[in-house]
């Protein structure tokens, strides 16, 4: 995946980011920015997972679990929480209430440009079909952006025979989604980075994610 481009993620599913929730392998780019409000002191860190129930912060921030803080987010969000849990210089934050994650994409993309909006990396769960040359496989999506997508194969985390080798092109299938063909960019076992021969547009994305999870695909 290209460098320098954000890969904050949000996660569709009522779960909580924990630490030994490790980033994707292809996690190159930079974080979003969000400000941690303790005390009425405010300090900028990064936000690394953010999901209906928590969120994964990046950056000192020199509280114990237990503190009672909130999260003020570039969309002007500002959810309330506790600190769960503080690790490898990131704190998990779980929210005092479950925020609407369909609702937090809507005004991170208003927050763009309208010239230069671009769907952010979105966890969710649903089978993608795989094609390259005469070979097919079944996979499981585990995060999807404007410009590619992270899937899972149905091997063992040591075998890659179901999965194609890194610099394959290969054409795409999922399920009301049109998505471009792309080509493997790196492999680490079971899992399997996908980078877009054309950027996937919020306009079709964004519609697709709040139908999934209608169907609870999520």
């Amino acid at each position: 995946m290209a460098e320098g481009f954000s890969v904050t993620t949000f996660v569709m599913a009522a779960t909580l980011p924990w630490p030994d929730d490790s980033p994707p392998a292809d996690a190159l780019g930079a974080l979003d920015p969000v400000a941690l409000i303790v005390g009425g002191k405010r300090r900028d860190c990064a936000i690394r997972k953010i999901s209906p129930l928590g969120t994964t912060i990046r950056g000192a921030t020199g509280e114990a679990p237990g503190a009672q803080v909130a999260v003020e987010l570039a969309t002007g969000h500002r959810p309330l929480g506790t600190i769960d849990w503080v690790a490898g210089g990131e704190a998990g934050i779980r929210f005092d209430r479950p925020i609407d994650m369909v609702a937090l994409l809507n005004r991170t993309l208003l927050s763009q440009p309208g010239e230069r909006r671009t769907m952010p990396r979105v966890e969710l769960r649903c089978h993608v079909g795989m094609k390259w040359g005469a070979s097919l496989a079944a996979a499981r999506l585990r995060n999807i952006s404007a410009r590619g997508l992270q899937v899972e194969g149905g091997g063992s985390p040591v075998a890659d025979w179901d999965l194609p080798p890194r610099d394959t092109f290969v054409s795409l299938f999922i399920d009301g989604l049109v998505v471009p063909a792309g080509e493997v960019v790196w492999r680490k076992g079971n899992l399997a980075g996908i980078e877009l021969m054309e950027e996937l547009r919020w306009s079709s994305l964004m519609p697709w994610v709040r139908e999934a999870g209608r169907r609870g695909a999520i």
